[in-house]
């Protein structure tokens, strides 16, 4: 029980993904879904490979129709949203990466916020480019007073919000939403919204606060978990059109474009079976179900779980009989 050990360098999620692999077994250590993407979606996958138009570079900014469908779903969310606003990324994660880099340039030493259980992009980013990492932890509701501190005293520059979160379920009310809008116009701070598991819900549709008009919002979404395709990385960043000039031009010689067979695969798809559709509906009641019978085992062996609202992940502590 005394043996020193080291842990390994990198993503702890990667290693013990790494491991399952390799040797087998369940990987409860990644977001991965153990469902089939939509039949429809494969099947225009495997026509569009045999083409000969989509073997090449797809456009820098992302397949212009799929861009489109994108504003078309977002409009009803958005006032004056154009295709000028949208950049499709390798994943939400380069989404991530780009505003934090456009961020850094414009700043140099950043502080960065995140509630607590904390998503580790959001904690490894400061790591890896030398800034603070400040955690804020809240479990039924948000303390404002102390938050306004956190922001104020830690002289916050981006705060990341994810809604239901990652891991913890928890889903922001409109209420405290709108609060730390407030708080980002009073103190000038940024807001990136990680939307990833919007859609995959339990009980009723996350708020968010969509303005292409501010300059403090930025909007960051995928289509990984909505359709069960994390292998594809393909995620997508609206945000103020002046931002966006200057990230596009990041991505341009970062991450260049996002696979075009796929793309076409995904624009395709929509336009045939629209954004929110007959699979989406499946998958939040397939994750509910889910949900439910691990709440159920969990707590009759002793384990305390806080509010879960969405999402793919389960958060538990531990019987008080374990200390490690």
């Amino acid at each position: 029980m005394s043996k020193k050990y080291t842990l390994p360098e990198g993503s702890l999620i990667s290693y013990f993904s790494n491991k399952v692999k390799l040797y087998g077994g369940i990987n409860l250590a990644q977001g991965l879904p153990g469902f089939q993407p939509p039949y429809e979606l494969l099947e225009n996958l495997s026509e569009i490979s045999l083409r000969n138009n989509v073997h090449q570079y797809a456009p820098g900014i992302g397949n212009i129709k799929l861009i489109e469908l994108i504003q078309q779903h977002y409009q009803k969310y958005y006032n004056q949203l154009t295709t000028d606003n949208i950049l499709i990324t390798q994943g939400a994660t380069e989404a991530i990466t780009l505003v934090y880099l456009y961020l850094k340039q414009k700043y140099g030493k950043l502080n960065i916020l995140g509630f607590d259980p904390v998503y580790e992009s959001y904690n490894n980013l400061p790591k890896i480019f030398g800034d603070n990492f400040y955690s804020f932890a809240f479990n039924k509701q948000l303390d404002f007073n102390q938050f306004e501190i956190a922001i104020k005293n830690n002289k916050i520059h981006l705060l990341f919000l994810n809604s239901p979160g990652n891991p913890l379920g928890r889903i922001l009310t409109k209420n405290e939403i709108d609060k730390i809008v407030e708080l980002s116009e009073k103190y000038q701070f940024y807001i990136l919204i990680d939307a990833v598991y919007r859609e995959l819900y339990f009980f009723s549709e996350p708020y968010i606060p969509f303005n292409t008009d501010s300059s403090y919002l930025f909007y960051v979404n995928s289509f990984s978990k909505l359709y069960s395709i994390t292998g594809w990385r393909v995620g997508y960043l609206i945000c103020n059109k002046e931002q966006m000039i200057n990230i596009r031009t990041m991505h341009d010689y970062t991450g260049l474009c996002v696979a075009n067979p796929i793309q076409t695969a995904i624009a395709e798809y929509i336009d045939n079976n629209g954004f929110i559709n007959n699979y989406v509906a499946e998958l939040r009641e397939k994750l509910k179900n889910s949900f439910n019978k691990l709440f159920q085992a969990l707590t009759e062996l002793g384990f305390k779980i806080p509010t879960i609202e969405g999402g793919y992940f389960i958060w538990a502590e531990l019987p008080h009989q374990y200390n490690d």
